[in-house]
C-alpha cells in the first residue's frame, strides 16, 4: 500500500494492540466513538485526544502513516466544515453575504465537527490497522450471535462487512492508478473552479465503478465455484481467546470514561 494506511488495511505487527482480542478492540472502538459525542468542552476533547494518542503509540504504527491514511478524506471533512461555517446561524455575526454568514456558533460547531471527524476516523483506522479483516468479522459474528434467535442472517451480514473492509484498500489503490493514468493523458485536477474539478472526477469514478462491479462478479463466481453456502454452519480456524490484557484494557477504558464524565460535571 505504498506505506500508507487506509481504513480497512491491516499492518502486521506484535504490539499490545495487535495481541488484543478482536472483540475487545471492536468494543473499545465503538465505545470510544460514542464517548466522542459526550465531549462538550476543550478539556474533555483534549482528554479523549490524549487517550487516542496513547493508543496510537501502543499500536507501534507511525503517526505519519496514519496521516497519509486520513489525507484522502480531508476534502470531505473540509467541505463539511465549510458548509457548517457558512450556513450556520447563532451568536455574533462576523461576516454576511446573501444566505451565507460566518457566526460565532458556526465557527464553534465547525471545530466540533472537525474534531469528531478526525478522532473517529483515526480510531477506526487504529482498529483496522491492528486487526485483520477476518478477525473483525469474527468479532462481529460473536456480538451478533443473539440475533440468530430472531432469524437474522448473521453469517451473511458479517461476510458482507468483511468483504467491504477487505476491498476498501483495493479500491483506493485502483483509484490512485486511474488518477495517475488520467494525469499522464494531460488532465490537471488542480486547476479551475470547484465545479470544474468535480466534473473532472467523472473520468475517475466511471472506470472505478465498472472495475468494482467486475471484481464483485468475479468474486461471486469464485465463491459459487468453491461451493459456498451462506446458510451452512461455519467453523473458524482461528479461535477467539480472552486474556488478562483484554480485561485490563477494559478497566483502563472505564477509567477514561469516568474521568471524562467527571470533567463534564466539574466544568
Amino acid at each position: 500500500m505504498n506505506n500508507a494506511i487506509v481504513f480497512g488495511s491491516y499492518v502486521p505487527g506484535s504490539s499490545l494492540l495487535h495481541r488484543l482480542d478482536p472483540r475487545t478492540k471492536l468494543f473499545l472502538c465503538v465505545a470510544y466513538v460514542v464517548l466522542v459525542f459526550f465531549a462538550n468542552s476543550f478539556v474533555t476533547s483534549a482528554w479523549l485526544t490524549v487517550a487516542l494518542l496513547v493508543t496510537m503509540v501502543l499500536s507501534q504504527v507511525g503517526f505519519g502513516l496514519y496521516w497519509r491514511g486520513i489525507r484522502p478524506l480531508m476534502w470531505i471533512i473540509l467541505i463539511t466544515v465549510a458548509f457548517q461555517i457558512l450556513f450556520s446561524t447563532g451568536g455574533k455575526v462576523y461576516w454576511h453575504w446573501g444566505i451565507m454568514s460566518i457566526t460565532h456558533d458556526g465557527l464553534v460547531n465547525s471545530l466540533i465537527i472537525f474534531f469528531r471527524f478526525m478522532v473517529i476516523i483515526t480510531a477506526s483506522t487504529v482498529l483496522t490497522a491492528t486487526t485483520p479483516t477476518l478477525r473483525i468479522a469474527d468479532a462481529l459474528s460473536w456480538y451478533m450471535k443473539p440475533l440468530r434467535v430472531v432469524k437474522v442472517p448473521v453469517n451473511q451480514i458479517t461476510l458482507m462487512i468483511s468483504i467491504a473492509l477487505r476491498f476498501i484498500p483495493t479500491i483506493m489503490e485502483e483509484a490512485g492508478k486511474i488518477t495517475n493514468a488520467q494525469r499522464s493523458r494531460g488532465m490537471n485536477f488542480a486547476e479551475g473552479s470547484l465545479v470544474r474539478r468535480v466534473r473532472r472526477m467523472v473520468p475517475i469514478l466511471i472506470p472505478l465503478f465498472v472495475d468494482s462491479f467486475k471484481r464483485a462478479e468475479e468474486l461471486a463466481t469464485a465463491m459459487e465455484a468453491r461451493g459456498y453456502d451462506p446458510a451452512a454452519p461455519r467453523t473458524h480456524y482461528r479461535q477467539l481467546h480472552w486474556a488478562s490484557r483484554d480485561t485490563i484494557s477494559l478497566c483502563l477504558f472505564a477509567v477514561v470514561t469516568v474521568i471524562l464524565f467527571g470533567l463534564r460535571i466539574i466544568l
